[in-house]
């Protein structure tokens, strides 16, 4: 077992406050002294920002399998902020840990079927002569995984949507949330 990240690269920056030594070196033995083995951290980026009374410490994992860990905390001192959202990154990556763990169980052929929907032609040209606009253009990164990792990926965030090639198909997917608190897939299919 892992009881230290050796050699992590750890980035610590500020937004609205420069960082002082200390706070630095506080930041970097906190993230250092996350002694769970899995997953594995690649990097982790500690963003501190202070705006009036209020002190706001942020951290981004970068783990093995694509995985992505983050948390905020807020309060009145930033020692206390980076406290918390350690507790927060620790109690994720236990999150996250037990469940690889029972996922690595026996499967029982659990497969699911979505039912098959036709599109309403008429309510499609209505809204078409309406011309959208695009008001925001977004960059994302498109991994490739396997849809149980990116199911586990889901999981873990908040993000409401996964964009990623699937490693069986090599095409696009996109695994979104759902209403229900369930998880939809998107995928292309030859027509």
């Amino acid at each position: 077992m892992q009881v230290a990240n050796v050699n992590l690269p750890i980035k610590v920056t500020g937004r609205h406050v420069s960082a002082t030594e200390p706070i630095k070196d506080y930041a970097i033995k906190k993230v250092e002294g996350l002694h769970l083995d899995y997953p594995r951290i690649i990097e982790a980026q500690v963003i501190l920002d202070v705006q009036k009374y209020r002190h706001i410490a942020e951290v981004v994992l970068h783990c093995a399998n694509h995985i992505t860990i983050e948390a905020s905390s807020e309060s009145m001192d930033l020692y206390a902020a980076i406290d918390e959202v350690m507790g927060k990154i620790a109690q994720q990556m236990r999150k996250y840990k037990t469940r690889i763990m029972r996922q690595h169980r026996p499967r029982h052929g659990e497969v699911k079927n979505f039912e098959e929907k036709t599109l309403n032609l008429e309510a499609f040209e209505e809204q078409a002569e309406a011309q959208p606009t695009v008001i925001e253009t977004e960059k994302y990164p498109v991994k490739p995984m396997f849809v149980d990792e990116a199911v586990l990926q889901m999981q873990v965030s908040n993000q409401e949507f996964l964009v990623f090639t699937n490693a069986q198909t090599d095409k696009i997917n996109v695994l979104y949330r759902r209403k229900d608190k369930g998880l939809g897939l998107i995928e292309p299919s030859a027509a």
